[in-house]
Parts: C-alpha cells; structure tokens; sequence
C-alpha cells in the first residue's frame, strides 16, 4: 500500500513509470487522471490514488481497451479496483493453459518424429490441431467476425492493406532507429495509420484486436515475418497511447 503522504509531480512520475509526460496530460485533459494534489506553490501532484488509478489504466489499455472505454469503467460506482487485475490474470491463466496444451503436442509430436515411425490418421489430425493453433486465440464469434469483415473489404482491398503493411512497419522502424520519439508529430502520424489498419482488419473489435495482440505477442517468429519485433511493438504503443 502507498501512503497517502507520497506525491509526484508529472515529470516525476512519467520517469518512474516510462509513461511520458504528454500522455499523463492527455489523460488529465480528458478527465481519465487528474491530479488530486497541489503544493505550496501551486504544482499540481499526483496522490497515491492517482497512482492507482493509473495502474488500472493502464492494465485496461494492455486488455485492449479504449481510454472511453476505460474511463467508463473506472468511474463506474460498480467497479472493483481488483476487477484489472482480475481480468490480467485470467488472461494469463489462458495463455498458460495454451502454451501447456500446445508443448504437450509438441512434445508427443516429436517422440514420434524420433520414432521414425509411420503416423496414424489420428497423429496426423494431431498434426493439424497443431497447424491450427492459431484458432485457439481467436473464439468462435471472433473468427465469424474477422470472416465478415473479410467479405466486407473484399480480396483487392485486403491485399491494399496487407501490402501497406511491410511499408509502414519500414518508417515506424526508421524513426525508431533514428531515435525520434513516440510523441512526436512524425510518429503520431504512424500511428494513427497503424491503428487505422488494425480497425480495418478487425472492424474496430476491441476483443479481436487483444486476441491478435496475444497471438503475435506469444509467436514471436510470426511476427518476425512482417519485420516486427517486441522493441519496435513497444515503441508504436507508447505512440498509440494519446490517440
């Protein structure tokens, strides 16, 4: 537990928590986190409350959530402060259950390779379940979804998207190199695109857009196909933070 006699400024906090100091005044311009203390002077000074309600901020926004979305939720009088922390943990709790599930197939997959035995029909369905773990991140709704969408955008727009994808990863990665930082005009800019795409594959499903976060973010490799990797995920989300 924090005292309540502990305080910091802005500039102080965003050191502490690496969030930076242009998303802690966004949040206190639209009423997400304002700052509940003043000192002597006049400085305004976060409480340990605020501080509080910053981590579940920010365990919403690693959900998926929106900042209206989370806004709404923390000042909804129904709202439990352990409600985030319940919610990260069931998310962990599934992605422990999926990888467990998943090396146990592995694993029986490879005594058999080793073997050098001929599969059954059955090993071989293994094989595919396996193939298909990509399913397991995505419910059955979820999968519908992204199927409608699909439809909705049609084969030519789709392949417009995928093919603006190796491109934009290219400059968010150059100014990343070129150490420009994620609050800056030229970065913000890629970042409204790189959300602008992400809503056009997922329709704006929050939901999807955590499962595919989590797909990637547990399959590294297949990330690594589109020229990501987890410093520059990291960079475009503090980027994505204020939008």
């Amino acid at each position: 537990m924090m005292a309540e006699k502990e305080r910091w400024k802005v500039g102080e906090l965003a050191k502490l928590t690496g969030i930076t100091v242009r998303a802690l005044h966004h949040y206190d311009q639209i009423g997400l986190l304002v700052p509940s203390l003043h000192s002597d002077v006049g400085h305004r000074l976060y409480s340990g409350k605020d501080i509080a309600r910053l981590q579940q901020i920010i365990s919403l926004k690693q959900l998926g959530f929106s900042l209206d979305e989370i806004g709404a939720l923390l000042d909804n009088p129904s709202f439990r402060s352990d409600k985030a922390v319940r919610m990260q943990l069931d998310r962990l709790d599934e992605q422990i259950r999926i990888q467990e599930e998943l090396r146990s197939r592995l694993e029986h997959l490879y005594e058999l390779v080793q073997a050098q035995r001929e599969l059954t029909g059955a090993e071989l369905i293994k094989i595919i379940e396996v193939m298909k773990m990509t399913e397991k991140y995505f419910s059955p709704e979820q999968m519908e979804k992204l199927k409608k969408q699909g439809e909705l955008l049609g084969v030519e727009k789709i392949k417009e998207v995928e093919n603006e994808w190796p491109s934009l990863i290219t400059k968010v990665r150059v100014e990343l190199e070129k150490g420009t930082p994620p609050e800056s005009p030229e970065v913000q800019a890629l970042a409204r695109r790189w959300k602008e795409l992400v809503n056009l594959f997922t329709g704006g499903d929050s939901g999807i857009t955590r499962s595919a976060e989590r797909y990637y973010g547990e399959n590294p490799e297949r990330a690594a196909e589109y020229g990501m990797d987890q410093q520059l995920w990291q960079y475009i989300s503090k980027a994505m933070v204020s939008i």
